[in-house]
């Protein structure tokens, strides 16, 4: 069956940066767009960042523009998210998903559109 699962989350200054990496199985990995949300506590599950397959469209939540950068290696069946200049904002759970179908950023940007989920990890910003 299809399994995501991310790590590389932890507890971090802020300014500091992390490396979160969410790897697939069970599929075919390069035929799917991918993505980041984030839980903060007590918030609803919000939108970070989204690629498809090629690597070629590559959406942001307006918040982390210029500071998080989405990436995949799909030799590797895995997608990264670098986050650097972390804010006690940027503090939640962050969940790796995966669609079978593309769009553009109001697509991808729904949680709604989405097949398959990771378990999620965290990340915490101290100030």
């Amino acid at each position: 069956q299809v399994q995501l699962v991310e790590s590389g989350g932890g507890l971090v200054q802020t300014e500091g940066s992390l490396r979160l990496s969410c790897s697939a199985s069970g599929l075919t990995f390069s035929s799917y767009a991918m993505a980041w949300f984030r839980q903060a506590p007590g918030k609803e599950r919000e939108f970070v960042a989204a690629i498809n397959w090629s690597s070629s469209r590559i959406y942001y939540l307006d918040s982390v523009k210029g500071r998080f950068t989405i990436s995949r290696d799909n030799a590797k069946n895995t997608v990264y998210l670098q986050m650097n200049s972390l804010k006690p904002e940027d503090t939640a759970v962050y969940y790796c998903a995966l669609t079978g179908n593309y769009g553009n950023y109001g697509f991808l940007s729904d949680e709604r559109n989405y097949n398959y989920w990771g378990q999620g990890t965290r990340v915490t910003v101290s100030s």
